[in-house]
């Protein structure tokens, strides 16, 4: 299987480590190919946690999942190592292609740079990439991320727990937002962009690139936002404010670095790029999990679990979460360890801190199954006990895999809840509807044209509908009415 929620079994460790502060724990593997395994530490502050360097960090692979690409990763481990001895700090970095639909760049204070597979789609040549790159490295090598935690604004990746769930609720389950904000991105200002966008444009001259196509990149990320509107924000502009007069500054700063490298050939690559992502996958892929009509669908692991009308979802890599719209109630679904479902079930309880878990067996669409109930202890600022949230858990065993479904609230509210997270876990059930099992996500393919034409004649005569012809010119960085000469490669999305 690919790098998606279910290819894990993350035991009781990932949830404690995001409902409590818990220490680190790695959770066994299972002989279950289609389940969980994953290591995890708790996402403290990234002053404390180890520097990874050149390894990517296990938590933003938790969250993301890695994209297995060697081409790709090779692509991004040799040109930012070019640009790394070529920078103002040289050191120990890391680059990685993580698996994540959303368009996005981040360079983390220990080191590492991600790149995900959706910025990767949007690419039109190694110039913009190398110009991200090196933009970047630049937050690095000039410690943009160690000067932002100092000053603790932090902003968090996406993560549903950090963005939807009320205060109320993240505080009964033990500071849920200052855990999640712990795998945060840092929000840079306009100095420190600015400094980005000049590192960017000298290292990636530096190593050969025309750095003028960096700026070209951000229009095409001001255009994904005009057209999907301010809800649907590529994830780049929302951790990189972006400005008015960027794409004049970012041309101009290209152009006196190629006056200083005098005759010296500045590489485009465009046609060797697009070669490269053949086959990229655009989008979310359903294959890890998908939500449509009230439901959530896994076509790898062939089930189906219900979703309240109206609560708020998300599916990472390690977990599916369902959220109450006013943040007073949690529903997450993951894998845990454990050989039966009562070692599971006394696991599960004792990394959620849970106190008189009354346990009871019973089947769900017949698998067999045990709930469990109980309040969750925390400890207060002065180090006293006190209750958090109360949980309903149910276990699932399917096959060599135990699945929890642990719902969650503040005990005044638990009785309202209640029922909901009851009918979830009732809800699961095994999946045979082939339109939902068949699901495959949507690929990036390079098309070529034989005579001159228009970029719209090119996606129409390659099956394009018209409604999502200004969405593939954005994904090209063209519009509509630009003339491709014979030859010319272009992007198109299908199955």
């Amino acid at each position: 299987m690919n790098s998606s929620l279910f290819r894990r079994l993350l035991g009781s460790a990932l949830l404690s480590s995001l409902l409590l502060p818990l220490s680190s724990a790695v959770s066994p593997r299972t002989e279950d190919a289609a389940a969980w395994r994953a290591s995890w530490h708790t996402p403290t502050g990234w002053s404390m946690r180890p520097v990874q360097g050149p390894k990517p960090d296990p938590a933003v692979l938790a969250q993301f999942g890695l994209y297995n690409n060697a081409k790709l990763q090779s692509l991004i481990d040799t040109k930012g190592q070019q640009m790394n001895k070529v920078s103002d700090r040289p050191g120990d970095y890391g680059f990685t292609i993580v698996d994540s639909p959303v368009i996005n760049a981040f360079a983390t204070p220990d080191g590492h740079v991600y790149f995900t597979r959706g910025i990767m789609a949007y690419f039109n040549n190694e110039a913009q990439f190398a110009g991200v790159l090196g933009h970047e490295l630049g937050h690095i090598t000039a410690r943009h991320g160690q000067k932002q935690q100092t000053r603790s604004t932090v902003a968090g990746i996406g993560m549903l727990l950090g963005s939807i769930v009320a205060p109320r609720i993240m505080q009964s389950v033990g500071g849920v937002a200052q855990q999640v904000v712990g795998l945060g991105l840092l929000k840079y200002g306009r100095d420190a962009e600015n400094e980005a966008d000049g590192l960017g444009v000298k290292y990636s001259t530096k190593i050969g690139y025309d750095a003028s196509y960096m700026a070209d990149f951000f229009q095409t990320l001001q255009r994904t936002e005009e057209q999907t509107g301010a809800g649907g924000i590529p994830t780049f502009l929302s951790t990189h404010p972006n400005s008015a007069d960027r794409y004049t500054r970012v041309k101009g700063l290209a152009a006196q670095a190629r006056q200083q490298v005098g005759n010296a050939k500045l590489n485009v690559n465009r046609d060797s790029y697009l070669r490269s992502i053949e086959g990229l996958p655009f989008g979310e892929d359903p294959r890890q999990g998908f939500v449509e009509g009230g439901a959530f669908y896994h076509p790898d692991l062939k089930f189906r679990l219900p979703v309240p009308s109206g609560w708020k979802t998300q599916n990472s890599p390690e977990q599916f979460q369902m959220a109450e719209p006013n943040g007073k109630a949690l529903i997450v679904f993951l894998g845990t360890a454990g050989s039966s479902l009562n070692e599971a079930a006394q696991g599960l309880a004792k990394q959620l801190g849970m106190q008189s878990a009354n346990a009871q067996s019973t089947t769900i669409n017949g698998f067999p199954a045990l709930a469990f109930e109980g309040d969750q202890i925390t400890q207060d600022q002065s180090g006293q006990q006190a209750v958090g949230a109360h949980v309903l858990t149910y276990l699932i065993q399917d096959g060599k895999s135990i699945f929890a479904i642990v719902g969650l609230t503040a005990p005044s509210t638990f009785s309202a809840y209640a029922p909901t997270f009851s009918s979830v876990a009732q809800g699961y059930a095994r999946l045979t509807d082939a339109s939902k099992l068949n699901r495959q996500v949507e690929k990036v393919h390079i098309k070529s044209v034989k005579t001159s034409t228009t970029l719209s004649s090119a996606l129409a005569a390659n099956g394009v509908a018209s409604a999502r012809r200004e969405e593939m010119a954005i994904l090209n960085g063209m519009k509509l009415t630009d003339k491709l000469p014979a030859g010319s490669l272009f992007k198109v999305v299908g199955k």
